[in-house]
């Protein structure tokens, strides 16, 4: 299974990117390690896992500590190796938020007709992992179950609000 694997970190000079290798990894806190490596001083480290146009895990790091998880799909556990490192241990399913939050449409929302959440997918973890970035749990959730969006589309989109999209785009173009 191919993956794309882009690091953002924030200082007070800004955002900064790169590309992280997860070959050889053998549990997510060397994951976590990896993305502490890619700036120790960082105030704020975002890892997006991009894994064949079907998966996306997002690891959130605040000043080096307390690692945050959030996947788009349980059924990357299933998958491959690496899903089941980044998601196997997430038992948290985040298709159940509020159910009157879930139904009442955000206000000036076009397709208020379709449903937040992809009803075959299964995210887990920590959809607020974005929240105080700008990326509420429900938009999170209706980005990656959004009909059509692949994991670099959420990635993008994501990338956009916090300011980072050019340095991640940078990346791709590699």
């Amino acid at each position: 299974m191919s993956y794309f694997a882009a690091a953002v970190v924030r200082d007070e000079s800004g955002w900064t990117a790169s590309e992280v290798s997860l070959r050889g990894v053998t549990d997510l806190e060397e994951v976590a390690d990896r993305l502490r490596d890619v700036d120790v001083d960082a105030d704020l480290s975002v890892l997006f896992v991009e894994a064949d146009d079907a998966y996306l895990v997002i690891l959130r790091l605040d000043d080096g500590e307390d690692l945050r998880v959030f996947g788009s799909d349980s059924a990357y556990a299933e998958e491959s190796r690496l899903g089941a490192l980044l998601v196997g241990d997430l038992k948290t399913s985040v298709t159940g938020l509020d159910e009157t939050e879930e139904a009442r449409p955000a206000a000036g929302d076009d397709d208020s007709e379709q449903p937040a959440v992809d009803p075959e997918a299964d995210p887990v973890g920590d959809a607020d992992i974005l929240a105080d970035l700008g990326i509420s749990a429900q938009k999170l959730l209706k980005l990656c179950g959004h009909e059509g969006m692949m994991p670099a589309d959420v990635t993008a989109e994501i990338s956009a609000v916090l300011g980072c999209a050019d340095e991640i785009e940078e990346l791709r173009e590699v």
